[in-house]
């Protein structure tokens, strides 16, 4: 594929040139610099000079024909000025507006326009046009959107959803916290649910290195009913030593199974790698199992200190800005490279690739299969949240807050 640096060299040039040859000269000056670019170049000569590929190639087989030095020099008598064919936009005074109308009819003052829920392809342009009475080719289509400013894009992600008027408030206070943490050397972990992942022979997005002709064979369909099971990884990110812990749970996402994952970070790594620990700081996002409204997460992080006699600081994300949190784009992201193009035929292919993770800056993982069972409808009643010695910060407590443990109460 020529790139668009070459593309854009080659209309530079011809731009240049254009003026001083005459019609035969840019057709043999096309077809030269076509025929030196090799695959591709028609294409790539038409589009960069709007000479259509037909008269390139004609070009091309005029060389072809003629024997090197015996070609007949620019002698041909050229066209008067304004002979040949008109350009398609002078023939017909409606076509660009026609089109500029067809491929962005909302804005155009044509909402109801046929092609607004279809694929808008050069041909389809083209037999719409043409249906319309403006007889037209699908290449010449592709050249007319070049002068009218169009190009072929992909969609963006920027759109978060509403922001909170605090968000950015928010972000700093977590940033101090994890500073202040950090200072102290207390533990501060990022926390997250993964996608959930079907067991079986699924396509898995992403490529990697086969022996050639022999791909994996995976389902054609990815239906929950061809699946072995589902994997549901929780993860544990602690910021300061960018390692990571992931419990592959069988059963539910619930928030006995996302607390009993930070425990398991905790006795398995936590607790050897900060030994003189008396405070933990946890970022997480503000739904699901890590809700910040989610009562049995509370219970469950109080029943988390008073086993550990840490003391346990929570902060949650505003809405809308889970991506934001380190485990998403420090962790996750590498899991997911790891075992692209793979089928996750079981849940032991999956903690595998897990625990294999690693990354150039030192990412270092474990993980675990975790086959219990977490119910989901498990209700905390006003009396039993009372029982929690929790803490509630003055900026926006309903996020950041603290649990002790009721022993030191």
């Amino acid at each position: 594929m020529i790139s668009k640096e070459a593309i854009n060299v080659i209309r530079v040039k011809y731009n240049t040139l254009k003026v001083e040859l005459g019609e035969r000269g840019r057709r043999m000056w096309a077809a030269a610099e076509a025929q030196s670019l090799g695959h591709g170049g028609v294409a790539a000569v038409s589009k960069a000079t709007a000479i259509a590929e037909s008269t390139i190639r004609i070009g091309r087989r005029e060389m072809a024909t003629s024997p090197a030095g015996k070609r007949p020099g620019n002698t041909r008598k050229a066209r008067e000025s304004g002979g040949g064919r008109k350009p398609l936009v002078e023939k017909d005074a409606e076509l660009l507006r026609m089109l500029d109308a067809l491929v962005e009819p909302s804005s155009r003052g044509d909402p109801m326009s046929p092609l607004r829920w279809t694929c808008k392809s050069t041909r389809k342009l083209a037999q719409e046009l043409t249906s319309r009475g403006h007889a037209i080719s699908h290449t010449m289509v592709g050249q007319l959107l070049a002068e009218l400013n169009y190009s072929l894009q992909g969609v963006r992600k920027r759109m978060e959803g509403k922001s909170h008027p605090d968000r950015d408030a928010q972000f700093r206070f977590i940033n101090g916290r994890v500073i202040e943490f950090q200072k102290r050397d207390q533990p501060v972990i990022s926390v997250d649910t993964k996608k959930k992942e079907l067991i079986g022979r699924f396509s898995h997005g992403g490529r990697e290195y086969q022996p050639k002709g022999i791909p994996e064979e995976v389902e054609t369909y990815d239906f929950p009913s061809l699946a072995d099971g589902k994997g549901i990884p929780y993860g544990v990110y602690d910021v300061t030593r960018n390692q990571g812990w992931v419990s592959v749970g069988t059963d539910h996402d619930t928030a006995q199974f996302a607390v009993h994952t930070i425990s398991e970070w905790w006795f398995q790594m936590g607790r050897l790698a900060y030994p003189d620990a008396k405070e933990l700081l946890i970022t997480a996002d503000g739904g699901g199992s890590n809700g910040s409204r989610n009562r049995l997460r509370k219970m469950e992080l109080q029943r988390f200190t008073n086993k550990t006699q840490l003391s346990v600081a929570v902060c949650h994300f505003p809405p809308g800005t889970s991506k934001w949190n380190k485990i998403e784009h420090r962790m996750f992201s590498y899991i997911t490279k790891n075992w692209r193009g793979r089928p996750l035929t079981s849940h032991e292919v999956i903690v595998n690739l897990i625990a294999n993770t690693t990354t150039d800056t030192g990412l270092k993982m474990q993980a675990t299969l975790d086959s219990k069972e977490y119910p989901t409808g498990i209700k905390i009643s006003d009396k039993e949240m009372k029982t929690i010695n929790l803490k509630q910060n003055d900026f926006h407590g309903e996020w950041n807050y603290t649990i002790q443990p009721l022993q030191n109460r």
